[in-house]
């Protein structure tokens, strides 16, 4: 074996975020014509990704030395920020939709730190999962212990205060990092089996109440989730009310059909389709051939990523890239379930297509790490596991 080595950089993954960028600027420019809004998202779209990209570009440079050194307080700023956020009075931190989730900031709009929030739970939980396997070399029972307890510690306080936002979508993915990165590890089987367990016990007896209390649901949800649950499983009983968002949904996306209705032809007013709900546009004016399309190119992404992650060696950049893959497997299945009437609405933003600023700062800056790990990782010429 040449001992001779490269640097590898993931010229796919980046060609990705370009064709993300090409798909997320059509779909917008279609779904814009139904919004209230006078507003140009296209153009607002394009600056966010140059924005995005631009302060991709600087993390790029960061060694992850560095990123592990800093990590706990980027949490600390997260968290600090998010319980300013609670505090802080409606004329910079409005309620939205029934959430006091944004910052309204003049000339610049509306910053959701949750978002961030979500990248710095992932490098500092990666932080003290690898430390803590550095620490314990023997595993037992009790260090594995110890390390759940040090995520639940870690993972809980930003957790709460996205609740108390509340924003369940959000905190359903802050959820979504933490066991993908518990599952990776090395936490015993039969600790992460009995989690398992508890957990598909606790969905079954909350959909036992539904069916048999569904008001006592309410100790835990409000109203207006409860009534999204109703609209998500008779989407058309109530289609001029609780249910109108969804059963739109389903209808545009029906209508596409296979190779759908052309570019900026649709026809079906759905709500929010520029942001929460664009893939109802892209089904409708491109139909199942071109939805099919974006999902493989959502399959590619993270086929990208879990091969970077393989190919590295490093603890802690594993854990970084397991943590990407979690959020955004999340994010791709909820949103587009969600507008098919697979799962709840949850007000999950699709990565890298819905317009939103902080959604896709948030997502370039996780790639960006994501790349980073890419370009920092070495390979061998001529090595048995080239590519």
């Amino acid at each position: 074996m040449d001992k001779s080595q490269r640097n590898y950089f993931d010229f796919t993954l980046l060609l990705l975020i370009f064709l993300f960028m090409i798909v997320s600027c059509i779909a917008i420019y279609s779904a814009q014509k139904y919004s209230p809004y006078n507003v140009n998202f296209v153009l607002l779209q394009a600056r966010w990704y140059v924005i995005g990209l631009g302060a991709s570009a600087f993390v790029y440079f960061f060694d992850f030395d560095q990123i592990k050194r800093i990590s706990p307080f980027a949490y600390i700023f997260g968290v600090l920020v998010l319980i300013a956020l609670f505090f802080s009075p409606q004329s910079i931190a409005p309620v939205t939709k029934g959430a006091k989730a944004w910052f309204e900031i003049p000339k610049v709009g509306s910053i959701q730190p949750s978002e961030f929030m979500k990248l710095f739970l992932i490098i500092f939980l990666a932080r003290v999962i690898s430390n803590h396997n550095e620490k314990y070399m023997d595993r037992t029972l009790q260090t594995d212990f110890v390390l759940l307890g040090k995520i639940s510690v870690v993972s809980a306080l930003p957790l709460a205060f996205i609740l108390l936002q509340p924003d369940a979508g959000t905190a359903m993915a802050v959820t979504s990092i933490v066991i993908g990165m518990t599952f990776i590890s090395g936490i015993n089987w039969r600790i992460v089996a009995t989690l398992g367990g508890a957990a598909t016990l606790l969905l079954a007896s909350l959909v036992y109440i539904y069916l048999n209390a569904p008001d006592l649901l309410l100790l835990v949800l409000d109203q207006y989730q409860l009534n999204r649950i109703h609209s998500w499983l008779d989407p058309f009983a109530d289609m001029q009310n609780s249910s109108f968002q969804l059963a739109y949904s389903i209808m545009a996306i029906g209508s596409g059909m296979m190779y759908g209705k052309g570019f900026n032809a649709s026809q079906v007013n759905v709500p929010e389709a520029h942001s929460d709900f664009i893939f109802t546009v892209i089904g409708e004016e491109f139909g199942f051939f071109g939805a099919s399309l974006v999902i493989s190119l959502y399959f590619i992404l993270i086929y990208r990523i879990i091969v970077i992650a393989l190919r590295n060696k490093g603890p802690y950049e594993s854990l970084i890239a397991t943590g990407v893959i979690s959020v955004l497997t999340f994010h791709i299945f909820e949103n587009i379930g969600m507008v098919i009437g697979l799962v709840p609405i949850t007000g999950i933003p699709l990565p890298l297509i819905s317009y939103g600023g902080s959604s896709l700062l948030g997502t370039l800056l996780s790639l960006s790490l994501v790349l980073n790990i890419s370009a920092k990782t070495k390979k061998y010429m001529f090595s048995e596991d080239d590519d």
